[in-house]
């Protein structure tokens, strides 16, 4: 009947995005167009034959920076038009891509590149298109998925960066394809690469933070202990480069004390848990997860005190039914059947008919399409919610991978406008209509992830909800066997029998008063709430 949370630590990169929304970039670390190169490591591969004379014009214009001109002639190169041997429009969709992304319009840039990365090692500028698609990374969101293009990569073809002048690009390449090897579940092989990333690099505490992740995915507790201590300590040193410093810290501290309860020791756990600042939008998160930690130390006054300022209405819009489950548990457990009962009115009241409430609601939106614009609205404050429902749909928006991909189609619609303001005759030209079908195409399958990502996430809602309610027909069943005197013997192991533990006993210090609760709420006692509460087993 007790249900002891088993916090799995993110599984798989989609899972990590959404709670995480570590990106493969590092903010104010892009990677520079046409850098400087080892010796051969991006020499021009020999063309075969002499080129057409839009090509040589092309290759002009573009070491002239007259990018929408060259784009327009290497177009015509790609397409066929000019006779040109197969290696020159090899050479000529190298160049449309660089093009593309000096413009601005970075997904035709990609939708090129992959091309390329698709044919593989006969494609003569396979290996030179790496760099562009680290480069793509530091400017689109990680919904366009460079990171399997990077993957499709043999891990030496990294080598060629390995040098001075590279520095930041070959790190940055060993952290996205890491991530790569990570998706695809080779663990070890993504922790070499992340072990790589040398430490001076603005990807070192995104890399060891998923060495991390990576070794807790391999059943492996020291190593992964390890390696979120380390992105703390790197964090406390200032490495430079970290997207968001306080929240690298936040989720290391989360991570860790995950680890610490999945194997008991949950005094590790709890000190983790207090690192997340009150500020955090973690904090929340981390008050919940902790209060199960205080309910298996039989510490009920520190468990209840947490969810009562889950409750508080400073957060009427936070997602955590499950608290109150948790809550008729400890008072189950304590033997107080009454309160027990109470709290699972509370919970059916407040959410009992809301499962059929909100499939109704959401069956109004049929499909991705949809549903992506009410999530829009949703997030733009359009969306004109029922206040019961609004917790659990604004809760859609911790899923990051959700928001990335709001972002990256909001990012795709404004090199939409960025099209519309070229010349007309780019705009008329064969690449001007490829740049509109490359976004188009980019734009449907955002639309669609968010679309079904946001669904995934509600339905997820309602499974969770009916779990919920099924534990708690389940404690009122063991209420009344209680009440007849028929408790089984698991159960009564679950109670506590102790009068007054000193973990129910509260007292104050040189720092700290008692304030008994009059039913207000201030912000300054969040986090602080106790509740005294005495077993009435055994009587």
């Amino acid at each position: 009947m007790v249900r002891r949370v088993d916090w799995k630590i993110l599984a798989g990169a989609g899972a990590l995005a959404v709670a995480l929304g570590i990106s493969a970039t590092a903010t104010g670390q892009q990677a520079q167009p046409d850098m400087n190169f080892a010796q051969g490591a991006a020499d021009a591969p020999p063309a075969e034959g002499p080129p057409s004379e839009a090509l040589a014009n092309a290759l002009r214009l573009y070491q002239q920076e007259r990018y929408q001109e060259a784009c327009v002639q290497f177009q015509r190169v790609v397409e066929g038009e000019t006779g040109d041997a197969p290696a020159n429009q090899q050479k000529a969709q190298f160049h449309l891509g660089k093009c593309l992304y000096h413009l601005g319009f970075y997904q035709s840039a990609l939708a090129v590149f992959d091309e390329i990365v698709e044919r593989g090692a006969p494609h003569l500028y396979f290996r030179a298109t790496l760099q562009w698609l680290a480069q793509l990374a530091s400017q689109l969101p990680e919904p366009a998925d460079i990171i399997r293009r990077v993957g499709r990569y043999p891990t030496e073809d990294l080598d060629q960066f390995n040098n001075n002048e590279n520095r930041v690009l070959f790190n940055q390449l060993l952290y996205l394809m890491g991530r790569s090897k990570y998706k695809d579940g080779a663990y070890d092989d993504a922790i070499t690469l992340f072990r790589r990333v040398q430490r001076n690099s603005p990807f070192y505490v995104q890399s060891r933070f998923f060495e991390g992740i990576s070794h807790v995915n391999a059943r492996r507790s020291q190593p992964a202990v390890e390696a979120f201590r380390e992105v703390l300590h790197a964090l406390e040193e200032g490495v430079e480069g970290v997207e968001d410093e306080d929240r690298m810290g936040d989720l290391a501290w989360l991570e860790l004390a995950r680890l610490y309860y999945s194997t008991r020791h949950y005094d590790a756990a709890i000190e983790s848990w207090n690192h997340v600042d009150v500020d955090s939008e973690y904090w929340l998160d981390a008050l919940f997860e902790e209060s199960w930690a205080y309910f298996l130390q039989q510490d009920y006054p520190r468990a209840l005190g947490n969810i009562h300022t889950l409750g508080s209405p400073f957060f009427t819009n936070a997602w955590y039914p499950e608290s109150l489950v948790l809550k008729s548990v400890i008072f189950f457990s304590s033997c107080r059947y009454d309160e027990a009962e109470e709290v699972l009115a509370q919970f059916n009241e407040r959410y009992g008919n809301l499962r059929p409430e909100i499939e109704r609601y959401l069956q109004q939106y049929q499909d991705d399409t949809s549903f992506f614009r009410f999530l829009k609205d949703v997030r733009e404050g359009h969306a004109n919610l029922p206040n019961r429902l609004r917790p659990v749909v604004e809760s859609a928006f911790a899923d990051r991978t959700l928001l990335r991909n709001i972002e990256y189609v909001n990012q795709l619609e404004g090199e939409e406008r960025r099209h519309a303001q070229m010349p007309q005759a780019f705009r008329n030209s064969s690449v001007g209509a490829r740049i509109i079908q490359d976004i188009a195409v980019a734009k449907s399958f955002a639309i669609e992830n968010a679309g079904n990502l946001g669904r995934g996430r509600y339905t997820r809602a309602v499974d969770e909800l009916a779990d919920l309610q099924n534990q708690g027909t389940a404690i009122l069943i063991e209420i009344l066997n209680a009440r007849r005197g028929q408790l089984s013997q698991e159960m009564q192991q679950q109670q506590v029998t102790v009068q007054e533990s000193r973990a129910n006993r509260v007292t104050a210090d040189e720092e700290h008063y008692l304030w008994p609760f009059n039913g207000e709420f201030w912000r300054d006692e969040l986090g602080y709430y106790r509740q005294v509460i005495t077993s009435r087993c055994g009587r």
